[in-house]
């Protein structure tokens, strides 16, 4: 589409975004998502739909802010990580066991995941929220900071929520 001086509106896709593997190629966005044990969103990270999901794990942990304990210094890890089977490799374990992190893995293969939906509905119930907010339902923004901004909004309101209950 061409503006009115003749001049091309930019990206037609905008950024951080890619081809869907399961929705017929259309281009979209993925938000990654880390919560604590009730579902506060701890970390977010937003990435294009093609982008494996095993890759964007460790910026997610690094990204985790330093939480204040009632004594001794702010915790910088989280005591235990739980994951589907999207995240059974190699390089992601080896990252876990230099930070001390002690993670539960569903093994691609081996263990079945239903083992891990006891854990697995506190993250489902929080991409349920952060879906019911219409802008980021449906991506509207072509930068990818507008869209990231908004859902680290969406983030915030979902912790307010929580906590003011």
């Amino acid at each position: 589409m061409r503006g009115r001086l003749g001049q091309h509106a930019g990206p037609e896709k905008g950024e951080l975004t890619g081809p869907n593997p399961v929705d017929r190629g259309k281009y979209g966005s993925k938000i990654h998502l880390l919560t604590e044990r009730t579902g506060l969103p701890l970390s977010l990270a937003v990435s294009g739909a093609n982008v494996h999901d095993s890759q964007a794990l460790i910026p997610l942990v690094d990204a985790i802010p330093p939480i204040r304990s009632r004594r001794g210094p702010r915790r910088r890890r989280p005591g235990k990580l739980h994951a589907d089977k999207a995240y059974d490799h190699r390089f992601i374990r080896s990252y876990l066991r230099r930070r001390q992190i002690p993670a539960r893995i569903a093994r691609r293969g081996i263990e079945t995941s239903t083992r891990l939906g006891r854990h697995r509905w506190v993250i489902e119930r929080t991409v349920a929220w952060l879906g019911g907010f219409r802008r980021l339902h449906r991506r509207y923004e072509r930068k990818a900071d507008h869209f990231a901004a908004f859902a680290s909004i969406a983030a915030a309101i979902i912790c307010t929520r929580r906590l003011t209950k």
